[in-house]
């Protein structure tokens, strides 16, 4: 990330538990949700076009985490925004994927789902921009980011 205000980050879990099938499962569920993010009509392609100077000093990365089929540990540890990092100017945004929000679903409702999942999850940040008094002009993100998504 150059400049980027928005990142992604993609982490696909397996259990020792699991079969060979189970991981090899879970493993292509991976390969197949990083196409959504990075891919030539990846989420992420399309966010990186935003410049954190665009909307503030103190927030300069903001890092959407994706969880594929997180195990139930993994799940219950996954916060719906996480703090702060003053020292790093970032914040981590989790989002959980699943079979029920996502690989259950038709291209174009996968692509709903990330972008819905983007925008919500940045309406939570607002908080923390409040909260934290940070200078990041969140509506005007909001409103870009919906329009890279239009």
């Amino acid at each position: 990330m150059d400049n980027e205000i928005l990142g992604c980050y993609v982490s696909t879990s397996t259990d020792a538990k699991w079969s060979e099938g189970e991981r090899d499962n879970a493993f292509e569920k991976g390969r197949l949700f990083r196409r959504y993010i990075w891919g030539d009509k990846g989420i992420c392609k399309i966010l990186e076009k935003l410049k954190y100077l665009d909307y503030g000093n103190s927030l300069s990365t903001i890092l959407f985490q994706f969880y594929v089929n997180p195990i139930p540990y993994e799940l219950k540890n996954i916060d719906d925004i996480e703090k702060y990092r003053r020292k790093e100017k970032s914040i981590g945004i989790p989002i959980v994927v699943n079979n029920i929000n996502f690989f259950n679903k038709s291209e174009e409702g996968r692509y709903n789902f990330l972008k819905q999942s983007i925008l919500q999850k940045i309406d939570l940040l607002y908080g923390v921009v409040i909260l934290e008094k940070l200078d990041t002009k969140i509506d005007i993100l909001k409103s870009d980011i919906q329009k890279l998504f239009d």
